[in-house]
């Protein structure tokens, strides 16, 4: 087996941030664009660590720190009325490593406007490189 095909059939690491908060103005409601509310968002980067690893190297992985600092800033930044934008938006984040080949993010919205007891509200997408 060559190299490249070792390399090929390797599955991915993961990079996982889970939990961040952040309030934000988003939803279809007046309220809740005036009040805001909090927002929690779970971000899951595939990339090859590997390289890091070897060298120890920050700059050869996710810094996971700045990319939660990016995250709330989309979540505190330009309101939406769909969650599902939001999480696109916050993927689209994600994906401008050009070390992460795929993200799967997941944003919360556990104070959404429904009058029914519930847990929480979130959507989740997938999304990869072209």
């Amino acid at each position: 087996m060559t190299t490249r095909r070792r390399k090929a059939s390797l599955s991915l690491d993961r990079i996982a941030l889970k939990g961040l908060r952040a309030r934000g103005r988003h939803g279809v409601l007046p309220a809740e664009r005036e009040l805001g509310q909090e927002f929690v968002v779970d971000a899951t980067l595939f990339l090859d660590t590997a390289p890091a690893a070897a060298g120890d190297d920050l700059t050869k992985t996710v810094h996971y720190g700045e990319l939660a600092e990016a995250l709330v800033k989309v979540v505190e930044g330009e309101p939406v009325e769909l969650i599902e934008t939001l999480a696109q938006r916050l993927a689209d984040v994600c994906l401008a490593g050009e070390l992460v080949s795929k993200v799967e993010v997941s944003v919360h919205k556990p104070a959404a406007p429904i009058p029914l007891p519930f847990d929480d509200v979130v959507v989740t997408i997938e999304r990869s490189r072209v």
